[in-house]
């Protein structure tokens, strides 16, 4: 049987391991199951083998040993991924988790980070400086995933998404050749992982633009759910023709306990968590008309930037059973919204939630063939997780996200944000890059033939 490690010798394992400065995980190993634990406790896949690589000689050696053994490769960085996409059954996992560095470099307000990076570590080396990078809304998110399937977060509405930000990467290709893409060298290739995730290479490490945000005005305002057709029309019309320095994501959701005040607890919302970064004396100003739509509870206010990307970190540890689905939506149509309070009033789990990220903006003004992101019309990324601790509960929030996602999905631009979508099959793949997905095909042969790298939103090269 072929992509098994346990079909390899043991001499040949350990002439491997003798490689590498990281070290080798094999499943008799008693860290082995900590090894394989992603963010996602639904995943439950056991790789033959992880390559804990601490620097780009070791996932060189990783990349060439998996390649001539004919494994099934797999690459984590963070680990946040829905789908599990950083493990595999039986092959190899190349774990980037210990190549971290960061360096800012305040002469030109860069940032140079490494593959196994999370978000929150570059919030804490950038801050000092008064500077960020746009980048999700958990800081726990791994900075590999995020960056190579687009990147949406709060600052996408001032300063685009990640991918707008990427200046440069350092990659190993899957016939163990290192190279540095950027817009000048390996053109082709850093076009296509700006969005085209993993399928063309290991990225080792990351150089960003980042801007000048020090202090962010915001936080959530919750309206009853009974509200959610009138505050999403009028959140649709309000947020379009706000400034870029607003930004805001609109939720269906349920208030799971604290840090929330108790008479709100397991009650169903219509929510929005809020973003500013225009000028502090201004904020009050800004939110002016949020607070004349009367939230039942309101809690804005001046923050320091990571503040606002860890308000949710700790109501969304790792190891909680997430079943996601998503799709990409340029109107909130009468009919949506009614679904959206169909399904926002019937949620089976307090953390369960839906999500509209804004694509508006900055994000929006990129030519939809400048990165594989073929969506830059679209007006949001819409994202339905069941959320629960219990794995006994997993069947009650899959059923109730997939129903949640087929109500909407006729409502839809067709295609979904490849870092919310799970192990959906090469048409949802197909529909999510649109007009790109032909370019795609074409960087993907010239550099992965043999498709080594296909544990992901697996872009199939030409046959």
């Amino acid at each position: 049987m072929k992509n098994l490690v346990k079909n390899l010798s043991t001499p040949l394992i350990e002439e491997f391991a003798s490689q590498l400065r990281g070290k080798v995980v094999m499943p008799k190993d008693n860290d082995y199951n900590e090894t394989r634990k992603v963010y996602n406790g639904m995943i439950d896949k056991h790789p033959g083998m992880f390559a804990m690589c601490v620097d780009v000689a070791d996932v060189i050696a990783s990349v060439n040993f998996g390649r001539d053994n004919n494994l099934l490769i797999a690459v984590r960085g963070g680990g946040h991924n829905g789908g599990g996409l950083g493990l595999c059954d039986g092959g190899i996992v190349i774990d980037l988790s210990g190549i971290k560095f960061i360096r800012v470099d305040i002469s030109n307000n860069t940032v140079r980070v490494g593959g196994g990076n999370l978000w929150g570590e570059v919030d804490h080396a950038t801050h000092p400086f008064g500077l960020a990078v746009p980048a999700g809304i958990i800081s726990t998110t791994g900075v590999g995933g995020l960056t190579l399937g687009g990147g949406v977060g709060h600052l996408s509405r001032k300063y685009g998404l990640t991918i707008d930000n990427l200046l440069e990467a350092d990659m190993v290709l899957a016939d163990g050749t290192f190279v540095t893409v950027s817009a000048n060298q390996n053109t082709n290739l850093f076009w296509a992982i700006r969005g085209g995730g993993g399928n063309f290479g290991i990225v080792t490490s990351f150089k960003f633009q980042a801007h000048k945000v020090k202090t962010v005005f915001g936080g959530p305002t919750l309206w009853p759910i009974e509200k959610t057709e009138e505050i999403m029309q009028w959140y649709h019309k309000f947020l379009n023709n706000s400034p870029d320095e607003l930004n805001g994501f609109i939720a269906t959701m349920v208030i799971p306990g604290a840090p929330f005040p108790e008479h709100l607890h397991n009650k169903h919302f219509c929510g929005i968590v809020w973003c500013y970064t225009g000028d502090m004396d201004k904020a009050k100003e800004a939110f002016k008309p949020i607070l004349e739509m009367n939230p039942l509870f309101e809690h804005v206010g001046e923050m320091p930037y990571p503040s606002i990307q860890t308000l949710f970190d700790g109501l969304l540890p790792h190891g909680y059973q997430w079943y996601w689905r998503a799709d990409f939506f340029t109107e909130l149509g009468p009919e949506l919204r009614a679904q959206h309070l169909k399904f926002g009033s019937n949620i089976p789990t307090p953390l369960s939630q839906m999500h509209l990220y804004p694509i508006s903006g900055a994000a929006s003004r990129v030519g939809a063939e400048e990165t594989p992101w073929a969506y830059r019309d679209a007006k949001y990324a819409g994202v339905i997780v069941g959320v629960d601790p219990n794995s006994k509960n997993a069947d009650k929030i899959t059923g109730w996200c997939k129903d949640y996602w087929e109500a909407l999905h006729p409502y839809s631009s067709g295609g979904a944000y490849s870092n919310f979508m799970m192990d959906e099959g090469q048409d949802r793949v197909k529909a999510s890059y649109k007009h790109n997905y032909e370019r795609l095909t074409k960087i993907k042969t010239k550099y992965d033939p043999t498709n080594l790298f296909r544990v992901n939103q697996n872009i199939k090269p030409i046959e």
